[in-house]
């Protein structure tokens, strides 16, 4: 196990020093570039020749790239230039990662609670209308853009429920503790910031986790179906095991080794890909000053955002490789 982790990491690392390069040269590669973002429409040739300069842009390319990965390496990213500027985009970052955090986790655990259930009983009543509907709702689930779903929901639904549409941060007054407001309320026994901030989360959690959930019931469903035409479930029949040991021992467990690396890709997804729910709900996230970023031009901003998704991503993609090798042991061989 040991040495399939090391094997892992060394992959991680090789991916993250690929991933710094396409940041690297794709933020050097958009219009404009870092100077005209900060002087703007005022800014003439002499300016931006002079802020090229005292920026060490105007130096060979591989030497900015060099430098860039020594304060990367640091975590000195600079100061935000248009999300909230002035500010230290590392304390950027602190701010909103724990809203976006929070949103993910409620978002996948939605999906998973409702998904394999779902796909489970789909796949043992096969052909039904119960399956054909599950299958015909998850089709509409990866079908619906997400920034269409979290409209209807904040216009329509939000108000029919008494549920907030907007922001958060604001209108919740918990305590700060760890910076994640549920728990902030728990921890603090305010019970009506954790409820407040459980009703904020509602709706942004519903529009996110509709993908991830199309994913995971028909991994689930497909997964079940392959399991249950096994030989050694068949057998398990015939030697009369109960019906909840053949689904937990044999059909299961086999079953959840797709399942769990699905997860993983969507949790990965979730936290790197929130942009358009929270811009939608104005939900004050790494997406939504990802998206600031990219309307003013921000490039620390934008720098260090794009890097931190990749990042957890590829983190998430090696704790699932992880777990995958943890239920079966023969993956650390090949």
């Amino acid at each position: 196990m040991l040495r399939y982790t090391v094997r892992r990491l060394i992959q991680l690392l090789g991916v993250v020093l690929v991933l710094s390069l396409l940041v690297f040269a794709w933020l050097r590669a958009l219009p404009g570039g870092p100077a005209s973002a900060l002087l703007g429409d005022r800014g003439t040739d002499e300016s931006r020749a002079a802020l090229n300069k005292q920026l060490g842009l105007d130096q060979p390319i591989f030497v900015q790239y060099f430098k860039f990965l020594g304060r990367a390496l640091t975590g000195n990213f600079g100061n935000s230039t248009g999300v909230q500027p002035g500010d230290s985009v590392v304390d950027i970052f602190v701010q909103r990662f724990p809203a976006t955090l929070e949103l993910s986790i409620f978002a996948i655990i939605l999906a998973v609670i409702v998904g394999i259930p779902l796909g489970y009983v789909a796949a043992k009543r096969r052909g039904t209308w119960f399956d054909n509907l599950s299958v015909g709702g998850s089709l509409i689930g990866v079908a619906v853009p997400v920034f269409f779903l979290a409209f209807v929901l904040k216009e329509v639904l939000a108000s029919k429920l008494g549920l907030p549409s907007v922001g958060r941060q604001d209108a919740i007054g918990a305590t700060r503790v760890t910076g994640f407001f549920v728990l902030d309320g728990i921890l603090t026994q305010e019970w009506d910031a954790a409820w407040n901030a459980l009703k904020h989360l509602f709706l942004p959690a519903i529009a996110l986790a509709t993908i991830p959930f199309a994913v995971i019931f028909r991994i689930t469903r497909a997964a079940v179906l392959d399991v249950m035409d096994e030989d050694y479930v068949r057998t398990a029949e015939a030697k009369g095991l109960t019906a909840q040991v053949i689904r937990s021992r044999h059909v299961l467990r086999n079953a959840m080794l797709p399942v769990v690396t699905t997860i993983g890709l969507q949790i990965g997804a979730l936290l790197a890909g929130a942009v358009l729910t929270e811009k939608v709900f104005a939900f004050s996230g790494v997406g939504e000053a990802l998206a600031l970023g990219f309307e003013r031009r921000d490039y620390p901003v934008l720098q260090m955002l794009i890097m931190v998704a990749a990042i957890v991503y590829v983190v998430v993609n090696l704790l699932v490789d992880l777990s995958y090798a943890l239920i079966d042991p023969r993956i650390r061989t090949r």
